[in-house]
């Protein structure tokens, strides 16, 4: 079986590190990351790049390093919901922009299949769970996550117009 090559942005977050640290025990796969602001992990068989995703110029540089079949968008601005209520804004732009640079990399490169990490802050609250299929748009979010809630609709219709004009697949996960 030919080895699969693995991009995993952002390797040095909780879901990144999990991951690598998943797809590291197998030999089949050889795995590469990214890493920014945080150091990167001592991980076997990881092999690193240092660059700020939301540098066009750096995406190209990790994307034209080698083929990758699989890409997983683990990396984001992200920090606690203090900021969720006092600078909002903090994770508006920055994802906005990083994932637009990564999504059109991806579309360049032509990627087997992209997996974008989003999130439930667009559902409406409620006092039991809900499932995908709940999530209603005319229902107003809540006004705390307005902001990053249709950043990430943003990035998933993102995935949805690249997935209608290429071969790559993408793997959306609330």
């Amino acid at each position: 079986m030919k080895n699969k090559n693995i991009l995993v942005l952002g390797g040095t977050g909780f879901i990144g590190i999990n991951i690598l640290k998943f797809f590291s025990k197998f030999k089949n796969y050889k795995i590469y990351s990214t890493y920014n602001k945080r150091k990167k992990i001592n991980i076997s068989n990881v092999k690193w790049f240092k660059a700020d995703l939301r540098n066009p110029l750096d995406v190209q540089k990790v994307f034209g390093s080698h083929y990758f079949d699989y890409v997983f968008q683990a990396a984001a601005t992200t920090s606690g919901s203090k900021d969720i209520i006092n600078q909002p804004y903090l994770h508006v732009t920055d994802n906005a922009i990083m994932n637009s640079v990564i999504l059109r990399a991806c579309y360049n490169f032509k990627i087997k299949h992209f997996i974008f990490f989003s999130c439930t802050v667009m559902y409406h609250s409620s006092q039991i769970p809900l499932l995908e299929q709940d999530f209603n748009p005319s229902k107003k979010i809540n006004p705390k996550y307005f902001g990053v809630g249709n950043t990430k609709l943003y990035i998933e219709k993102m995935c949805e117009f690249y997935a209608s004009i290429s071969n790559t697949k993408f793997t959306v996960i609330r």
